[in-house]
């Protein structure tokens, strides 16, 4: 059994990895390290065995700016063992280096965990925390619309697509916790441009997702624009919006706050006691920053 690291770049070790992750996740990178989404800050820790990948642990680098302070965080993701060689330790071991690895340079570890990996995420020593969602408080949803609305830039035309490219690394921000090297995650997510949108009359790109209502995503603006005024350019789905991210302070008046476990989805865990400021802040992750 072989362990190789950091391979992103070499097409045989990736695909490799993307053979893997199909098989367990139903998705590859191929895709989004073709067209220039992948920068260097998802770094996989993998065992090889047979000239065949029989497990892997993803190191995510994320810096971001939380409530005015840089954190480097390291987030671990993409763990998956070949059913073939599972309850043989091999993600815990990987698991440990990145540990090993990133523990002496990092402000902390998390993860989002399955349910059903609860018992051996503790046993790796993480905690569990909670994070907080936000909801647009409903007299907001239901202020009177703005002529202009947000429409989708797959209609808009090759350059369209390359302004909301270019302010995905430079927009201003609108959030009190953001992901400031969101350009690789953020493309794995929108780069087939399905969810994102634009309103001329502010000049500004949001990304857009629908459950039982609108999911605000991400604002993407070269200048700070009022929640308010991209709430009165979106149809919302069953009149409602959640935020797929934490609101700045200024914006916090026009919404609501709920506790959040993960429900039926996975539980926060982490190692590290910078990370105990999640709940204790209110923060959310940015759902686009999942690894």
């Amino acid at each position: 059994m072989q362990f190789i690291s950091d391979y992103m770049r070499d097409e045989k070790s990736r695909h490799m990895l993307n053979e893997l992750t199909q098989k367990v996740f139903g998705f590859d990178f191929e895709g989004w390290v073709i067209s220039g989404g992948f920068e260097g800050d998802y770094i996989p820790f993998s065992f090889v065995e047979d000239g065949k990948m029989i497990s892997n642990v993803s190191a995510n680098r994320m810096k971001f700016m939380q409530n005015g302070t840089v954190k480097n965080y390291i987030q671990i993701g993409t763990v998956m063992t070949d059913e073939d060689h599972r309850k043989q330790g091999l993600a815990a071991k990987l698991i440990s280096r990145v540990i090993e690895e990133y523990g002496s340079c990092c402000d902390g570890f998390y993860l989002f965990g399955n349910l059903n990996a609860l018992g051996f995420y503790k046993k790796m020593g993480f905690g569990i925390t909670n994070q907080y969602r936000y909801f647009v408080k409903d007299e907001y949803c239901k202020t009177e619309k703005a002529q202009s609305r947000f429409r989708p830039i797959t209609e808009m035309g090759e350059e369209m697509k390359q302004r909301y490219i270019a302010l995905v690394r430079n927009a201003k921000m609108h959030s009190s916790f953001e992901q400031l090297n969101k350009y690789g995650l953020q493309m794995f997510y929108t780069g087939g441009f399905d969810n994102v949108f634009y309103a001329d009359d502010i000049d500004c790109f949001v990304v857009l997702d629908e459950e039982d209502c609108t999911v605000l995503q991400s604002v993407l603006c070269k200048e700070k624009t009022a929640l308010s005024d991209v709430i009165r350019r979106l149809d919302l789905v069953n009149g409602k919006c959640r935020l797929g991210y934490t609101p700045l302070a200024e914006d916090l008046d026009l919404c609501t706050s709920e506790l959040y476990d993960g429900s039926d989805d996975y539980r926060l865990f982490y190692k590290g006691r910078e990370l105990e400021s999640i709940e204790r802040d209110r923060l959310y992750f940015p759902e686009l920053s999942h690894a």
